[in-house]
C-alpha cells in the first residue's frame, strides 16, 4: 500500500511536521470563546490545523465574527478547516458541496474537516467523490477525515488526515491500533480524546506516539454524559500541554 495519496501529492504547508502538534475540532462562536480563539495564534504553538465550525457548517450568511477569527489564525499561519458533516453518508452530496462553497467564499479556508465521516468499504466511493469534488473546488485543499475509529485502509489513499480515535478518556487508554496504520507516517493520523485527567497528560501522549499519532486534542473537559461538548473551550491544563509538547518547527 503507497504512502502517498493517489489523488496526488500531500501538501507540506502550515506546520506539516513529524512530531505531536493540535488539531482543534472546534470551538465554540468567537463571541462565546474569545480567549480560545485568540489562544491559537500564540507564536510557537504547535498547531497543525483548527475547525470552523459557524452554525453546523457555514451558516446561512457570513459571520463577521467568525470571519475576524479565521482570518486572525490565516494570518498567523494556521491552516483553517471548514466543518462538512457527513452524517455517516447521508448527508445529500449537493448539500456538502453548497456548504463547502460557503466555506471558501465567506471564510477563506485551506481544506475541510469532514465529521461523522464514514468508515466502511461500502461508503469509501462516495467519501472519495466528495474528496475529489472539494480538491477540484480548491486545489490544496487539507481535508481531515472525522472517523472517530480505524475506517477500512483505503480512505488513507484520499484523506490528508484521518482521526483514528475520537472519544473519552476511559476508552483511549485501553485502545488499540489497527495494523495497517504502521504503513503511513503518524501525521496522517489524529486523535482527539476528552475527559483527560491532568495527572495523565504523560500517559496519553505516550499512547498517541505508541500509536502512531501525530495529531492530537486532548481536554480535561467531558461530555457530561453525552450532553455537552467537550471541544467547545480550552483544557485546564492548556499552557502545560503546550509546553510538553514543545514549541513548532519551521516547513
Amino acid at each position: 500500500m503507497s504512502h502517498l495519496i493517489s489523488a496526488g501529492p500531500r501538501r507540506t504547508t502550515h506546520a506539516d511536521v513529524n512530531r505531536l502538534g493540535f488539531g482543534v475540532p472546534g470551538y465554540a462562536h468567537p463571541l462565546i470563546a474569545p480567549s480560545e480563539w485568540a489562544e491559537l495564534t500564540r507564536p510557537e504553538t504547535p498547531l497543525h490545523w483548527a475547525v470552523l465550525n459557524v452554525a453546523r457548517g457555514p451558516g446561512v450568511r457570513p459571520d463577521p465574527h467568525c470571519l475576524e477569527a479565521a482570518g486572525r489564525l490565516t494570518n498567523a499561519g494556521v491552516r483553517v478547516l471548514g466543518h462538512l458533516d457527513m452524517r455517516l453518508g447521508t448527508r445529500p452530496f449537493g448539500e456538502l458541496v453548497s456548504d463547502a462553497h460557503r466555506f471558501l467564499d465567506w471564510y477563506k479556508v485551506d481544506g475541510f474537516f469532514l465529521g461523522r465521516c464514514s468508515s466502511e468499504r461500502s461508503e469509501l466511493p462516495d467519501v472519495r467523490r466528495t474528496t475529489t469534488t472539494l480538491r477540484a473546488l480548491l486545489e490544496e485543499a487539507f481535508v481531515v477525515y472525522g472517523h472517530g475509529t480505524h475506517p477500512y485502509p483505503g480512505y488513507a489513499e484520499w484523506g490528508d488526515q484521518l482521526v483514528t480515535f475520537s472519544g473519552a478518556w476511559t476508552d483511549y487508554r485501553w485502545s488499540q491500533v489497527a495494523e495497517w496504520t504502521a504503513e503511513y507516517a503518524p501525521q496522517r493520523f489524529c486523535h482527539l480524546v476528552h475527559g483527560v485527567p491532568r495527572t495523565h497528560l504523560e500517559e496519553a501522549m505516550r499512547i498517541a506516539r505508541w500509536q502512531g499519532a501525530g495529531t492530537i486534542y486532548f481536554t480535561d473537559r467531558t461530555d457530561r454524559g453525552g450532553g455537552a461538548d467537550p471541544w467547545e473551550a480550552l483544557p485546564g491544563y492548556w499552557d502545560e500541554i503546550v509546553s510538553r509538547i514543545g514549541p513548532g518547527v519551521s516547513e
